[in-house]
């Protein structure tokens, strides 16, 4: 284990941050898909038609049609010629791809990390660990997964490969989209437990330990995902929480 010292990056926060280059309204419909898709009261192909946000939000169309670029951007929604936008629906195929990707990035990642960890970044990732402990209890979906997730890109920041880092974020953020559309209501996105055991192995450099740790709680939670979630009979409104 390195003995240097490093600043460590705080948890990520539990409450959704102001998105980048949107404004207050604009904003305020983007949260509400995303937090919908995250809780999965928005089911997988569900139809977001412009003219409809418009209505449940007071806004103008153009407003909803950057907000759903954006959500496309991020990869929340697709943008279909023609058909408008529905929320993302990734196929079985695309899925079994991103988690294999994922799982061979993060056993790349893992020794790299365990090369450079310093005990006060040991000590970061228990606190990190804590909050998302806590979290979890508080059946807060959304925030869970942002905080699942921060530990996984934590553990890239440590490694110091900046590449690496950019394709785990972006594996990320599918793998999180994909895990909200489909996993079993009740189940958390990450177990808590397989995190906490995979410091304790870094922490006392069983690597190898480490690696098959990671690759088995990547399966596990692909392996729990239902494909063939049934589309919702509710409204829109219903599924953004505003009726």
């Amino acid at each position: 284990m390195a003995t240097r010292s490093r600043t460590a990056a705080t948890a990520a926060p539990a409450t959704p941050a102001p998105v980048t280059g949107l404004n207050e309204a604009e904003s305020r419909i983007f949260h509400a898909v995303f937090e919908s898709v995250m809780s999965q009261r928005l089911a997988p192909g569900t139809k977001l038609p412009e003219q409809g946000l418009s209505d449940l939000f007071g806004v103008h169309r153009a407003v909803v049609r950057k907000v759903l670029q954006r959500l496309a951007h991020d990869r929340i929604v697709d943008l279909r010629p023609n058909r408008g936008a529905v929320v993302a629906e990734p196929t079985v195929q695309e899925t079994r791809q991103i988690f294999e990707a994922r799982r061979l990035l993060e056993a790349a990642i893992l020794p790299l990390a365990a090369a450079r960890i310093t005990k006060a970044e040991l000590a970061a990732l228990r606190r990190q660990l804590r909050e998302e402990h806590a979290t979890l209890h508080q059946h807060n979906q959304p925030a869970w997964a942002r905080l699942a997730s921060a530990f996984h890109m934590r553990l890239a920041e440590i490694a110091g490969n900046e590449v690496l880092q950019r394709y785990l974020h972006e594996l990320i953020s599918r793998c999180s989209l994909i895990v909200a559309l489909y996993e079993p209501p009740g189940n958390a996105a990450c177990e808590h437990d397989e995190h906490a055991r995979i410091v304790d192995h870094l922490e006392k450099g069983e690597v190898a330990k480490a690696v098959k740790l990671m690759d088995e709680h990547l399966l596990d939670l692909e392996q729990r995902l239902h494909l063939d979630r049934p589309q919702s009979e509710k409204s829109l409104g219903q599924m953004l929480g505003l009726g």
